[in-house]
Order: C-alpha cells, then structure tokens, then sequence
C-alpha cells in the first residue's frame, strides 16, 4: 500500500525541481460517457494519482514555488453533496481532503475559475501538460489569455510555458519499496489467475470463458479491473496481435494465446503465456515455442544495471533470426538479416515497455540521445513472439501459430526479479499444470 505520506514526499520531490516562481497544473481525469445515462468505470489520470492518492474525477492539483523557493500544494476538488452522493456515491469533499490528503490548501472545484487565476497570476513560469484534457486546455489558454489581456489590473501572465510531464515520468521510472510491493502482489494475483486458465482449457470452453476465469480471479482477490483488455486469442487468432474479441470456441490442436495482467491500487501486471488446448504440444508447437523461449532468455542476461532494451532485444533478435534460418523460413547470412531485422515479418512489435501505474508506462528509453541504460528500480516488460498467420509464406505445419511469452523483470543492484515467474513457462511445466 502507497501511504499518504508517500504521496507528500512525491509532491516535495517534484516541488524541488520546478523553478522558483513557478506554478504547475495538474488536472484529474474526467468521467466519459459510455451510453446515454452511463459511464465507463472511472480511472484516475496516472499522473494525478502519482502526485495525490486521490480518486475522484472533476479535481485539479496546483503546486506553486514562490521566488524564495517556498512550495504550496493545493486541491480543487467536488464539495460534499448529499444529493448528488446518494446517486453517485461518496465524496471526500475539500475541507477533508486537506486533512487527509495532507494538502496545504484545498477549495472547492466552483472557486476553480476565480483562485487558478490568482495562483497562476505573477509567476515566471507555468508547467502544464497539454493535450490530455482538450476541455481544460482550453480553460488554461482562456486563463493566459486574461492574464496577458488586464495588466492594468495587476494580472501578468507567465512567460514560459513548459510540460511537466518530463518531471513526472522520469520520477515514475524507479519505484519505491512500497510500489515495488503492490507490484509484486498484482504479479502474484494475474500469475495464479493465468494458471486458473490454463487448467480450465479444453475444447468444450471458450476463449470468454477463459477471460472470466481471469477476471473472476482478479477481482476475488482485491484487484476488480484488468489492467488492460485482456487477450484470449486460440488458433489463428493469436496472430491479431491485440486481439479482445474473444468470442471464439477452443479447439484440441491449438495453441490458446493468453495476455492479461490486473490492476492493483493502481499499478498495472503484464503477462503473456501461450500453451496448448489440450494440455499437448505438438511437434511443430514445441519447435517454435523453444526458439520464443530461447528468445527471452537471451534477453534477460541483458536485463540489469548498464544493460539496455536495445541490447537485450538485439539478443533476443539474434536468436530469433537464427531460428528461423534454421527452419528454412529465413534464408541468408545471419548478421545481415538481423540488420535488416528480417525476424520482423513475423515478430512485429517491440520487445518490452516500462511497467507501472500505465501498462504501457512512461519514461524515456533513450538519455542524453543515447540508449537509456537499465537502472535498479525499473520494471520493464520482456515479450518476444513469433506470429505465422494462416496464409503466412512458411511451412504448412506452422500456419496459425501464434506465440508470445511475457514477463515483468524488476531491475535489481546485481540483475533482476522476475515478478512473474511463479506461472509456469516451459514446455513440461504447462503440460504438467494442466494435468491437473
């Protein structure tokens, strides 16, 4: 569990490095419409919630840095509304938020108009994130634009505009011990949740079956959302590569792709297995499956302080390639192919993403234009796979494969932590769960 106190030391942290004089801006998410009179479940902006623990829509977080250096955070949020939360649901309202959230100043979202114009009025420098929010955009630029409109009024606009999200996501790179610990823990709920599935397949499912085991697992314990949509893809379907329609039956002699990691507090788990319908590999299956996990393996020894993603991938490249040669469906020199990146015809996506509050989560891979070298603290995703579609120009007994193995690594002082490691990944182990 992140504290609240892990929350103020965040906002000193970001508070330190903004300029003096400066004011930042930081606006929830909002709720959207999914039909008429209903809306999607609600989830928090990744950078608000980073900065506050709070989890409401309709809110707006300032942090403002006077020219001496003093920093102030304050909170516009909804009021307290007995109305409106016997429909809704509770509010944490302004006046406790300041106590709870550990907030300097807070008022309610009707003052937002008239106190944002005071807060931003006479400093230098305003950091804002454009582009998420179109509706607030548009409330920023109509504030600047009645500050730079009134000078006889007092009002001064800031001269410089600058994106705070540099700040944010070079700080939501590393973790603490306490997200370090809620990871581990949606790790551990999404790996027992793929195993669930693994022993339910059989011809007689479907793939929306096998989603509901997962999210019947998640959600029973502690984690009610899936990180993203999650993919049952079996047969062919496996080649889709962001394939959530999941409405097809299982058939014995397939391969069912699975892709699904929850969310917990927050943070997101990542995992892909693939493994057989029946519980069996056939031969040509076990062929491809080895040379995907021969893939990711590669990878890993890369993964640890001064590797790189580059590194790491043009590892699992090599491998890949060379495989693929080997089965006659690449044919020339192998250094040459894995310049031209020939695997990727049948191996389209990168090899991994940074993990965190976003699934796909922020934070540079490139520094100081060079290739961003590992660090403890990280969490990336390692994901290699290999997708021959039904009309794919390869041997007939390996059209409509699909496969991709997924990992979550932590970035240790002296290498890494799988956190997914407790769902099985070979070849015997995924046949012997599936006995059971």
């Amino acid at each position: 569990m992140i504290t609240i106190q892990e929350f103020l030391e965040r906002r000193t942290r970001v508070l330190a490095q903004l300029d003096n004089g400066s004011v930042a801006v930081i606006p929830a998410a909002v709720e959207l419409t999914r039909s008429r009179d209903t809306e999607y479940a609600f989830r928090q902006d990744s950078d608000f919630f980073y900065l506050t623990g709070f989890n409401e829509p309709d809110a707006v977080l300032v942090l403002s840095k006077d020219k001496e250096g003093k920093g102030v955070s304050t909170l516009f949020c909804r009021n307290k509304d007995k109305v409106a939360e016997i429909w809704h649901g509770r509010r944490i309202g302004f006046e406790r938020a300041k106590v709870n959230l550990l907030l300097d100043e807070t008022h309610p979202l009707s003052e937002l108009d008239d106190e944002l114009l005071n807060l931003v009025n006479g400093h230098r420098v305003l950091y804002y994130g454009q582009g998420t929010y179109p509706a607030f955009d548009d409330q920023i630029w109509l504030l600047m634009n009645t500050l730079r409109g009134a000078p006889k009024k007092g009002y001064r606009a800031p001269e410089i505009i600058k994106d705070i999200r540099p700040i944010l996501h070079e700080m939501r790179l590393f973790k603490s011990e306490a997200e370090i610990a809620v990871m581990r823990k949606a790790a551990q709920i999404s790996c027992d949740a793929h195993k669930r599935a693994m022993r339910f397949a059989s011809a007689e499912a479907t793939e929306y079956q096998l989603e509901a085991e997962i999210h019947h697992h998640y959600a029973m314990n502690g984690a009610r959302h899936p990180a993203y949509g999650t993919i049952v893809g079996s047969g062919n379907n496996a080649n889709i590569l962001h394939y959530t329609e999941n409405s097809d039956d299982l058939h014995n002699g397939d391969l069912v792709l699975i892709d699904s990691g929850c969310e917990l507090e927050g943070y997101a788990a990542d995992i892909t297995r693939t493994f057989p319908v029946s519980g069996k590999f056939s031969e040509p299956q076990k062929i491809l499956y080895e040379l995907v996990l021969a893939s990711q393996e590669a990878a890993f020894k890369h993964v640890k302080p001064g590797g790189t993603l580059v590194k790491a991938n043009l590892a699992a490249m090599k491998v890949m390639t060379q495989g693929l040669i080997d089965l006659g469906i690449l044919a020339g020199d192998l250094d040459t192919l894995v310049d031209k990146q020939a695997c990727k015809a049948f191996y389209m996506h990168g090899l991994g993403h940074w993990l965190g509050l976003d699934v796909h989560d922020v934070g540079e891979y490139k520094q100081d234009e060079a290739d961003r070298a590992f660090e403890p603290g990280m969490v990336l995703t390692i994901e290699p796979g290999l997708y021959f579609d039904e009309d794919a120009a390869v041997p007939e007994q390996y059209k409509g494969i699909g496969i991709r193995i997924e990992d979550d690594l932590l970035v240790t002082s002296d290498g890494f932590e799988n956190l997914t490691a407790g769902v099985p990944k070979s070849i015997f182990e995924i046949e012997a769960l599936m006995q059971q």
